[in-house]
């Protein structure tokens, strides 16, 4: 059932990522590059999904573009969030050459 909200929720056309145990971990430049592919690839927006402490459906995590982990650590979910937020506001630092992500 939570599957079925989860896919209904993702906006027609984003591209989709999964943080997961089980994803990629990359570094903050490698996301940075990750994340320009994106904005050139035509999609109209990203979407994150932070799973529940259930974990994710498989079929959810079949549905994403990119499976990223943060680690094997587990952290609270506004924890996660923040984490990811910062993660992105360094993506966009180092895209435009700024000295904040070092």
């Amino acid at each position: 059932k939570e599957a079925d909200v989860i896919l209904s929720k993702i906006p027609k056309g984003a591209w989709f990522c999964v943080l997961t145990p089980e994803g990629k971990a990359i570094s903050s430049e490698a996301l940075a590059a990750k994340m320009a592919e994106v904005k050139l690839s035509g999609r109209s927006s990203a979407c994150f999904l932070i799973g529940s402490s259930f974990g994710i459906a498989p079929r959810v995590k079949a549905a994403a573009d990119f499976k990223l982990s943060m680690g094997p650590m587990t952290f609270p979910h506004h924890l996660a969030r923040i984490m990811v937020l910062e993660q992105l506001y360094r993506s966009e630092t180092i895209q435009a050459r700024s000295k904040y992500h070092k």
